[in-house]
């Protein structure tokens, strides 16, 4: 996916932003439990990672106090977030009730 944060958000294809940072062992360790997400869901998702030591003014948009957080958007709306670890069963069980 190419295009400015907005357009990415706005898109119809269902978009979870991975904010995050390099020095964040939590952040590591969610990466393939995301990649995994993708794989298994039917849907066509989009995983989008943000690092915010990089993306300060994105930090302070959606309020972003610990990572990892994930905020997933479908058409430019915020439909779920969560910090911290996540089991793959549970983002599973997460993304499919707002979907």
């Amino acid at each position: 996916m190419t295009g400015t944060f907005e357009e990415l958000i706005a898109s119809s294809t269902p978009v979870i932003i991975d904010f995050s940072a390099e020095w964040c062992v939590p952040c590591k360790k969610i990466t393939p439990i995301l990649s995994q997400l993708v794989d298994d869901l039917d849907e066509e998702i989009s995983i989008i990672k943000i690092d915010i030591d990089k993306n300060p003014a994105l930090r302070k948009k959606y309020n972003i106090t610990a990572v990892p957080t994930l905020i997933a958007f479908k058409k430019g709306k915020q439909k779920w977030r969560h910090t911290g670890m996540i089991t793959l069963a549970k983002a599973k069980q997460a993304i499919r009730e707002i979907w």
